[in-house]
């Protein structure tokens, strides 16, 4: 019996440092943790300093040459770049290095995917993929077709990459419509625990901080522990009763990310509106992590933007 094992993708991280207060690196530890959850290893990382990112190619035409020349010595499959890229950026990378082409939003929306498991996480995320994607056809059609399979190709994959725009669209109207249902079913849900009177309160927290585990230790949730970014996607709710016999109920919420995909806050903004809707918020923060104060931030700042900022 011979048997068939689906090729390695060994990926470049490529990122624009803009100013000396850009924390680059950081970023990119980040990023090679996520594309490590996505079922890639990085080879090697590029950085390039300058004012702006390019308009046309992400980087400055000296670095694309740089870039070709570590895809050849590393054997690289693709790239992923720091930033989200415009159709534009993507499919002139694509033709100037010839290698699958990725961004940040691409690898997070495809880990997303995989995560998913109830029926409101799968439309949510498909929602997101296809936003993303329906701009993206061209580019993504060759470029995803190199290795056939892998990063970017779960979720719709690339059956869904075929349809027109057209066809996308309407996926997409329906998706929305089955989406409004369940938003619906939540609204019913959360007026009857305020008419029950029990208080609700949300976890949250920078991802991989540790909120799945704080639930399960408070209410034997059994929610999936594991280190890795998103480990659990879908939100978990279990009743809890407190010392002084009070019940209430802890929600587990999606982890929040550096440079979140704005595709995903809209399509899980029923799902994020826990925390707006909650009476309290316990945000979990993992105190080793050296990178502890960066991530509060951009959970506040996600927060406040969510308009929750005042609840924790």
């Amino acid at each position: 019996m011979v048997e068939t094992k689906q090729t390695e993708e060994r990926v470049i991280l490529v990122a624009v440092r803009q100013s000396d207060d850009d924390n680059t690196d950081r970023s990119l530890d980040e990023l090679e943790e996520l594309a490590s959850t996505a079922g890639a290893v990085t080879v090697t990382r590029i950085i390039q300093n300058r004012e702006a990112i390019h308009p046309g190619t992400y980087v400055g035409k000296g670095k694309i040459e740089e870039i070709r020349d570590a895809i050849y010595m590393y054997d690289a499959t693709g790239i992923i770049c720091d930033d989200e890229l415009s159709p534009a950026q993507m499919a002139n990378l694509e033709e100037a290095l010839e290698v699958k082409i990725m961004d940040r939003t691409l690898v997070i929306l495809d880990i997303f995917a995989a995560r998913a498991n109830t029926g409101e996480g799968k439309i949510q995320v498909e929602l997101a993929q296809l936003k993303y994607r329906a701009t993206r056809l061209v580019g993504l059609r060759s470029s995803l077709s190199r290795l056939g399979g892998g990063i970017g190709t779960r979720g719709p994959g690339e059956t869904k990459l075929e349809m027109d725009r057209r066809l996308i669209h309407q996926r997409i109207a329906q998706l929305k419509r089955e989406l409004a249902d369940v938003v619906t079913h939540r609204e019913l849900t959360r007026n009857q625990r305020k008419r029950a009177g029990v208080p609700v309160i949300a976890i949250v927290g920078y991802t991989n901080a540790g909120k799945s585990t704080l639930l399960n230790t408070l209410t034997g949730a059994d929610v999936l522990e594991e280190d890795k970014l998103f480990a659990t996607l879908d939100p978990t709710t279990r009743s809890l009763t407190l010392e002084s016999g009070q019940e209430v109920l802890l929600t587990d919420t999606v982890g929040f990310i550096s440079k979140l995909p704005h595709q995903l806050v809209d399509a899980f903004k029923s799902t994020l509106e826990e925390a707006v809707y909650a009476d309290m918020l316990i945000h979990v923060v993992d105190a080793s992590n050296p990178d502890m104060d960066a991530q509060m931030y951009i959970v506040y700042d996600t927060l406040d933007k969510l308009g929750a900022s005042d609840k924790t």
